[in-house]
């Protein structure tokens, strides 16, 4: 993890595309640890290394320290404000924001009677566009500045989520979902031209601007053999692109993946039958694990992402905390929107703080605790961490992309009342946690390019 002070920069006499932006600073030092500098001076500017295409920091530490080193930069100041790392969103399907909250008795039966319907309007291009627009509008405004998310089976689908990302500059990671069994008309596809489709968008979309190209199986159920084989040769020919899907969610789709594949040891281990298992490689829920499958994820370096809202929400089960926090494994907080309730950051946290607690306990079994600093690291720095990206977005360290959020601690009238009595970072964290929504997220700024050609724009 880089470095979060610049204490050796030189000082600026000039400031072109240089700002700073004077707020207590929330960030995590090499260890992960939250920390807390307060009347901080946050510098950010185009990339002295030539490699980002946006800006990235250039500096952060206190204001008596970093303010000499840079005199003539314009500074904006944020009065009992911080400014943090902004949240990164390991899986959501984008087209499932108006399914949220839709009543149904579990995973399977809420995917026939309310997802696939509305997924299927997204083969309309106008429709997609104008749903894409808002879901990017709502990552900003619920302080989400790195989102990988499901687009539907539709290329169209696809095209719209970048290009709303690509006009406000952030970093979003998207694809095309592959399933052509076992769907109904309007969302299967079909197995080759799939393939052709997955490719030709990953020449079209990845590593244009801030974009990522994610190869997306829905999940095993829904893909043939020859479709999970051509994606596993599509990861293997792009190891720079990533690879989403799901697992080991809901028994009654582990019952249906173990009579499909009766000789695999587990539902985790048929994607690595078709080289789908590698750095880079993000997969929900993991809720049904057992050690084998941990050691698998390790292993090839695949990260969990972790939806507690859904979870409780379809009545999956419960992320297993307590042995996972055993492994190397990489994993990160996610909304998982549809299935999950809010795209509200604080709730997703709270969620992964209260069934880390119930669900195991439940079972008569310890429980992990986690500490208020580890779940806004599981939802930024931790999470970047899982997409192969640390040191590029989740922190201010110096060299990642400026992305960050403005926070009010005293958002609501009980958010100001708790913040006068808490005496460490943790409670404070806590609080927020506890008490926060998208009113504690004042504003989210996202790295403005330092490319003229990039038609990215602030939010």
């Amino acid at each position: 993890m880089p470095d979060i002070h610049n204490p050796t920069a030189p000082v600026r006499t000039a400031h072109a595309g240089v700002r700073g932006f004077r707020a207590d600073a929330l960030y995590f030092d090499a260890q992960g640890q939250a920390q807390l500098q307060t009347d901080a001076l946050l510098v950010v500017g185009p990339d002295p290394r030539g490699v980002a295409a946006c800006e990235v920091v250039l500096a952060l530490g206190a204001w008596a320290d970093v303010a000499p080193l840079y005199p003539d930069v314009p500074v904006v100041h944020y009065p009992d404000r911080w400014l943090a790392p902004g949240f990164v969103d390991m899986h959501s399907h984008y087209p499932q924001l108006d399914v949220i909250g839709s009543p149904a008795p579990g995973l399977l039966p809420w995917l026939e009677q309310y997802t696939f319907p509305a997924e299927a309007r997204f083969a309309d291009a106008q429709w997609a566009g104008e749903r894409a627009a808002f879901f990017v509008r709502e990552l900003c405004r619920h302080g989400i500045t790195t989102s990988l998310a499901f687009a539907t089976s539709h290329v169209a689908s696809v095209d719209a989520l970048f290009g709303a990302a690509r006009a406000r500059g952030m970093r979003v990671i998207t694809g095309k979902c592959l399933q052509d069994q076992h769907s109904p008309d309007g969302v299967r596809d079909q197995t080759e031209q799939s393939l052709q489709d997955t490719e030709s968008l990953i020449h079209r979309w990845h590593g244009v601007g801030r974009l990522g190209y994610a190869i997306t199986p829905r999940f095993v159920p829904t893909s043939s053999a020859a479709q999970l084989a051509g994606a596993g040769e599509l990861a293997s020919q792009y190891p720079d692109v990533w690879v989403q899907s799901h697992v080991a969610e809901n028994a009654d789709e582990i019952a249906w993946v173990a009579q499909m594949f009766p000789t695999a040891r587990s539902y985790l281990a048929v994607y690595n039958q078709f080289g789908l298992l590698r750095k880079r490689s993000v997969y929900a829920h993991c809720i049904h694990f057992d050690a084998p499958d941990r050691d698998l994820m390790t292993a090839t370096g695949a990260a969990a992402a972790i939806c507690p809202t859904s979870n409780a929400f379809l009545g999956s089960g419960f992320f297993d905390f307590t042995a996972s926090q055993g492994h190397a494994m990489a994993m990160g907080l996610a909304s998982d929107v549809g299935g999950g309730t809010s795209m509200n950051v604080f709730r997703t946290m709270r969620a992964a703080y209260e069934t880390a607690r119930v669900g195991l306990a439940s079972q008569g079994r310890a429980a992990a605790t986690l500490s208020p600093g580890y779940l806004w690291w599981l939802h930024t720095a931790g999470a970047a961490q899982a997409l192969d990206l640390e040191g590029v977005v989740g922190n201010l360290a110096v060299g990642c992309e400026a992305d960050f959020v403005v926070i009010n601690p005293s958002a609501t009238p009980m958010l100001a009342r708790k913040a006068q009595v808490c005496e460490t970072l943790d409670e404070q964290l806590f609080a927020m946690i506890v008490l926060g929504d998208d009113r504690l997220i004042e504003h989210s700024h996202v790295a403005l390019p330092t490319m003229p050609s990039s038609n990215q724009q602030t939010t």
